[in-house]
């Protein structure tokens, strides 16, 4: 350790990436497998569903919705806590949340109360994302700020492959042992433990969260300095001192999400970074879950339409189809992880928004061709194959990290707790509507429709962006040490 002290933020952004940078940002991140485990497995459990109870195309998409819909209120209005109250609280009581209506989900009697067990898990998801990525860009040093906190979104992939694979075995056994036709006690198994299964890894990240420090950089804006000392000395192996900058805040984290709109902070150029980091999120969401969870129904729509086929054999062959297709979605995220403190963030963002309009385009393009899409299965697969790669290789992988670095620390979750909520609302608009509009315009207006979107929020992130590669946060914020106040008295 050197002997000369510098201060809280500089020590961690200068600070090389060390083994408790990634053991404390592995259990930060692993709440987005989460969130990936979830994204997908509701898509395998929708045919299932539909078959056993024939729900109709608007109760399908409210069941579909509810967890995004959940998420909304657990990132937009409960995010915001952890600028009041830390962190590491929060860590813990939101898994615990997902455990326990996940289970419920499992035992649901009714769909209704199946829909209100989703809101619930959906709350739990949301409240992660605005803290995880907080805190994660609170430890983490400049130079490596993007690509780990793109890694750590990545790990949503994870959990996509996660639920893809338990999908995939639940549906096998239950091919197996019913045969030709499976029954409604059979179909009714099956949902269940897809469902409950998210409660196991969410015990397991419960375990190994339990001992995760406090972020220093919030310790020392709340007067907890000894502590703030420690963690971040054990961060970065240097000795560390206390700056009036460490210590102040431009704006008082009580007024949450109102601090990102206030007259007041037009100088701080908040209403531009909150369109930035929320609207592109917004649209990127809308094309994401719409595609991303019916991806099963539109592979089956498109690649088994015609055929001879029982709806459970359709559902295997479109997950199993949907598992591959997701090998570009890792992919997406290793080449975003690669570039994004090389190339920086908006380039990626704009590039992986324009090649989803063309994958989307060649998709819609391919539903009307002679024949349709059944007989030109190949371009059907590059065309999913390019939206699930550029996706991650870029807006998903970026609009999930500029809210963590665009906003000053004391509204940081929520800054990004706002723009989460705003990327769940597009996600429910797209996963409520998408099979509605599936049986009304058709697969190919559908999709033209998406990449209008997509078309957008690239031009949303060209007009309003902000870069943030390599810049530590005072940089970022553009903050005078004048317009600061002082921090309150130690508790």
């Amino acid at each position: 350790m050197s002997s000369e002290a510098v201060s809280l933020g500089h020590a961690i952004d200068d600070a090389k990436m060390s083994k408790r940078h990634k053991r404390f940002w592995l259990l930060a991140a692993l709440g987005i497998l989460l969130d990936g485990f979830d994204f997908f497995i509701i898509g395998v459990v929708n045919p299932l569903l539909k078959q056993q109870y024939g729900l109709s195309a608007t109760t399908l998409g409210l069941v579909s919705a509810a967890a995004i819909v959940g998420a909304i209120f657990g990132a937009g209005l409960l995010g915001p806590l952890a600028d009041k109250i830390g962190r590491r609280r929060i860590f813990i009581f939101d898994l615990w949340l997902f455990v326990i209506f996940s289970i419920a989900c499992a035992f649901s009697p009714s769909i209704e109360l199946l829909i209100f067990f989703r809101f619930m898990v959906g709350i739990a998801i949301g409240l992660d994302y605005p803290i995880a990525a907080s805190y994660l860009a609170e430890i983490l040093p400049k130079k490596a700020r993007g690509r780990w906190l793109v890694g750590a979104f990545s790990l949503q992939a994870v959990g996509i492959l996660l639920a893809a694979i338990v999908g995939l075995v639940i549906l096998l056994a239950v091919a197996t042992k019913a045969g030709a036709s499976a029954t409604d006690a059979q179909i009714n198994i099956a949902w269940r433990l897809m469902l409950g299964f998210g409660a196991i890894p969410a015990l397991v990240i419960i375990f190994v969260r339990r001992k995760t420090p406090e972020s220093p950089r919030w310790l020392a804006q709340n007067g907890r300095e000894e502590e703030a000392i420690a963690v971040t000395e054990e961060l970065t192996n240097t000795k560390v001192k206390i700056t009036e900058k460490d210590r102040a805040k431009a704006i008082d984290p009580g007024e949450g999400i109102k601090a990102l709109f206030q007259p007041a902070l037009f100088k701080k150029n908040m209403i531009r970074r909150t369109i930035f980091t929320a609207v592109p999120w917004f649209l990127m969401d809308i094309a994401t879950y719409g595609v991303g969870i019916f991806t099963p129904t539109l592979l089956a729509a498109i690649a088994v339409k015609g055929a001879n086929t029982n709806f459970l054999t359709d559902d295997i062959t479109a997950t199993a189809g949907t598992a591959i297709l997701d090998v570009f979605l890792p992919l997406g995220f290793l080449t975003a992880i690669l570039l994004v403190d090389r190339v920086g963030r908006v380039p990626l963002q704009m590039v992986g928004f324009a090649m989803m309009t063309i994958a989307l385009l060649i998709l819609a393009f391919g539903e009307g061709l002679s024949g349709g899409p059944e007989a030109h299965l190949p371009l059907v697969l590059v065309g999913f194959a390019l939206f699930n790669f550029f996706m991650n290789a870029g807006p998903n992988s970026t609009t999930y990290a500029l809210p963590a670095e665009v906003f000053p620390s004391e509204i940081r979750a929520a800054g990004h707790g706002f723009a989460a909520a705003c990327a769940k609302l597009g996600a429910a608009v797209g996963v409520f509507l998408f099979p509605i509009l599936l049986e009304s315009i058709g697969t190919s207006a559908l999709l033209y429709c998406v990449a209008g979107t997509t078309v957008v929020a690239l031009i949303i992130t060209r007009v309003f962006k902000v870069e943030t590669v390599g810049k530590s946060f005072d940089e970022i914020s553009g903050r005078k040490l004048q317009e600061l106040s002082p921090r309150p008295s130690p508790p």
